[in-house]
């Protein structure tokens, strides 16, 4: 076994005794695997408080007014805790949505949602075009599309490459691909390819969707928390220490951080200039 072969060898034996013990064994593309995944993150304090943060930085951007406001891939998650009357879906039946839909062909009519919201799903939706054109064409004007997505940085492509299971494929050339599971079909990189590699692309294509947001975060907090398919790595107490190290480096959040948080608006004309 060479020194790469060595490396892996070790690497997997680390995932396997971080593997969290309610998923272990479960096909990562079973139902059960996304319903055990709501009770991991619900019982991981440290966890909870991150999908807490983004609940309400989701929360405070979403458009007043009409209109419905879904979450596509809602099964793991409790959004609905912090958006009222929010249309939760999934891909498959699940206990705890109430819409069964693809993101590629939305069941709603033109021009009547005020937000399509999302963490932790765009990189898995196996045509971001369609996905694209459809909120396009459900959302009202000045309605969002308010996502949560791995990004690839320095830091987060060894992270990503090395400890988990989802494709990194920063040179694919199209925003597609072949579709499999919903959890084990991927391309963690996707975010990256369409909001920073293929920027021009996008507002060049997409002229009524307008990337208003895009912060990168988190260098730190994910990893410790072991996420949804490892155990813990730091208590739930050590939480606000660990935020408040991420904010000193914010500076360095392009090269270290390991997720974004983006923001999209319908408008009547061209896309505009995004912020970090």
């Amino acid at each position: 076994m060479g020194d790469k072969g060595a490396a892996r060898f070790l690497l997997e034996r680390l995932s396997r005794v971080l593997e969290h013990p309610l998923t272990r064994n479960i096909p990562l593309d079973d139902p059960r695997t996304t319903e055990l995944r709501r009770s991991v993150i619900r019982q991981k304090p440290f966890l909870k408080r991150i999908y807490e943060d983004w609940y309400a930085w989701i929360a405070s951007r979403i458009p007043h007014g009409p209109g419905a406001v879904v979450e596509l891939g809602s099964g793991a998650g409790f959004l609905e805790e912090f958006v009222p009357g929010l249309v939760t879906s999934e891909v498959f039946i699940s206990p705890h949505v109430r819409v069964v839909l693809d993101g590629r062909f939305l069941p709603f009519h033109d021009a009547s949602l005020r937000a399509i919201v999302m963490v932790d799903v765009f990189h898995h939706i196996p045509d971001a075009r369609s996905f694209l054109e459809e909120a396009g064409r459900c959302l009202k004007p000045g309605g969002r599309i308010l996502m949560v997505e791995p990004w690839i940085t320095s830091f987060s492509k060894l992270i990503y490459s090395l400890f988990h299971h989802e494709p990194v494929d920063m040179d694919a050339q199209s925003w597609a691909f072949p579709p499999s599971g919903p959890l084990s079909g991927a391309n963690t990189a996707l975010p990256w390819i369409v909001f920073k590699r293929d920027l021009d692309v996008f507002r060049l294509d997409f002229p009524d969707l307008s990337l208003t947001g895009l912060a990168v975060e988190r260098p730190l907090s994910y990893i410790l928390s072991g996420g949804v398919s490892l155990r813990a790595l730091a208590p739930g107490f050590l939480y606000p220490a660990v935020r408040l190290l991420e904010r000193l480096l914010d500076p360095l959040a392009g090269s270290l951080g390991m997720f974004a948080r983006i923001s999209i608006e319908k408008t009547k004309g061209r896309g505009g200039a995004a912020t970090r």
